[in-house]
């Protein structure tokens, strides 16, 4: 064992997640809740028959995990690593050639929050990490990240749990390019514990099916209080190609 894989075994999962009905159902699992085979065969547009087989294929090649309870069976990313891969996918499709596609509400709706995976994207996350980084709490470059003392006191103060209570291989804090915003939210476990504390504190809420957030009249005056969001951050920033 080596650790290195082979060409043949990249080829392998880049076919699995090739395929457009299972690119769906890893799609829909990037909201970072385990679906039911039903519900991912909705998304995908196919028989619960067929998603049966596409999901134990995925799950054959880690790239999904399924949770039994009793007569049912859930399944989720297998891990942050593949939200990290699909993420990255959808950046490469986003700046693409554009498609004649006009946008519709969901769209709009994604763009301005949404979940990925397990932290917050869009331009709400956009605007998190810019006033984090001029408050000097966090200080973000090319994909890397870094708290600040500064900003381990706020994230204190504002109820994060962030040290976590043993090592974990995962990084406390990680710049992760928007695919929509084409510019850095945070991501990694201060990302993952983010998310967890504004849906705890009723600032957001989960849109049903799907991976959109929505900003509660709460979380408007929290996020502006609690991180001085700038004027304006609800009209995009930069000119996008998707």
């Amino acid at each position: 064992m080596t650790g290195i894989a082979s060409a043949n075994t990249v080829a392998e999962v880049a076919r699995l997640i090739g395929d457009a009905a299972r690119a769906n159902m890893l799609l829909a699992l990037m909201g970072g809740q385990a679906l039911a085979a039903g519900e991912l065969a909705l998304r995908a547009g196919i028989t619960a028959q067929t998603a049966s087989g596409h999901l134990a294929k995925l799950v054959d090649v880690r790239l999904v995990a399924v949770e039994k309870q009793g007569r049912h069976r859930y399944y989720r990313l297998a891990s942050p690593e593949i939200a990290d891969v699909l993420h990255a996918l959808m950046s490469v499709a986003a700046a693409g050639p554009a498609r004649h596609r006009p946008p519709g509400p969901r769209d709009a709706a994604l763009r301005l929050a949404r979940t990925c995976y397990d932290h917050m994207a869009g331009r709400l996350a956009v605007a998190v990490a810019d006033a984090l980084q001029a408050r000097g709490h966090v200080a973000l470059s090319e994909g890397a990240a870094l708290v600040t003392d500064e900003g381990r006191r706020f994230f204190c103060d504002f109820g994060l749990e962030i040290e976590g209570a043993g090592p974990s291989r995962r990084a406390l804090c990680r710049a992760c390019l928007d695919w929509s915003e084409r510019r850095p939210h945070i991501a990694g476990r201060l990302g993952a514990a983010l998310l967890d504390r504004v849906l705890e504190l009723g600032w957001v809420a989960r849109v049903p099916d799907g991976r959109a957030l929505a900003i509660t009249r709460a979380g408007e005056r929290g996020f502006e209080a609690a991180f001085g969001l700038s004027p304006g951050w609800r009209e995009p920033q930069v000119p996008r190609s998707s």
